[in-house]
């Protein structure tokens, strides 16, 4: 896993904003949140529709920039760099784990899990051989010549992770990645993400399941694009299956 050159948190966020303009009104999608995520932490950024959530992971994954406020990535400040420096960004400290999978349909997912080293020019036996490393961690190796669909829904969303593990990135960043999985296949995903904590991986899920938050050690809720909670993942986790509850009751 990429290494700081400094000490401090993996991830330091600092009264981050992100305002919209839709139809000519303002749409404050962040309100000023700060927050820290150190190495080897497993982190649930929960929240409803609406919450500020999915701007938040698009601001941690480098694919959106704050409009105002401070991202620290890696002793990196990667809120105000370009288009180009921030496709590096992602390509290096930053591994993406979608709920829709995102593979290749044609490709085998030896060759799915090598795409991102192909964009940083690694050559061809030297990708194949950590490909082939990656998919031996999430147990997949045995079915590593199989296309998408030949695979199951479990399966996959195993490929992707390799995928996303390839690079060895400072992070692991999961959008809803148990969202297109039956309970019990969504259930061998925690457990691996389990396994990954375990070995120090830094885990960042972004999801609106309190069930799901409630795995993580640590969960921040989001609402009105501000946090509300931060600490215990079990209790933060329960606080939004309350809230959600009062809500359907209102």
């Amino acid at each position: 896993m990429s290494q700081a050159s400094g000490a401090g948190p993996l991830i330091q966020v600092e009264n981050i904003t992100r305002v919209f303009h839709v139809g000519g009104e303002e749409v404050r999608a962040l309100r000023g949140v700060s927050f820290g995520i150190n190495r080897g932490e497993w982190v649930a950024i929960i929240g409803q529709s609406g919450s500020g959530k999915s701007t938040m992971m698009n601001v941690l994954g480098c694919l959106d920039t704050p409009s105002s406020g401070r991202y620290m990535l890696n002793g990196k400040d990667v809120s105000r760099m370009s288009d180009d420096e921030l496709a590096v960004i992602r390509n290096v400290e930053i591994g993406f784990i979608f709920q829709t999978f995102q593979l290749l349909p044609k490709e085998t997912a030896l060759a799915n899990v090598e795409l991102p080293l192909v964009y940083r020019g690694i050559g061809a036996r030297e990708r194949r051989e950590r490909a082939k490393a990656a998919l031996d961690k999430v147990q997949l190796t045995h079915r590593m010549h199989h296309r998408p669909n030949e695979l199951s829904g479990g399966q996959r969303q195993r490929v992707a992770i390799a995928r996303a593990l390839v690079s060895e990135p400072s992070m692991l960043l999961a959008d809803e990645p148990t969202g297109n999985l039956d309970s019990a296949t969504g259930e061998e995903i925690v457990r691996l993400f389990e396994q990954l904590h375990k070995g120090g991986h830094t885990l960042v899920l972004v999801t609106h399941e309190p069930k799901l938050a409630a795995r993580c050690p640590r969960a921040i809720r989001l609402s009105d694009g501000e946090i509300v909670a931060d600490g215990d993942g079990r209790t933060v986790a329960m606080g939004t299956a309350t809230d959600v509850l009062n809500a359907g009751g209102a």
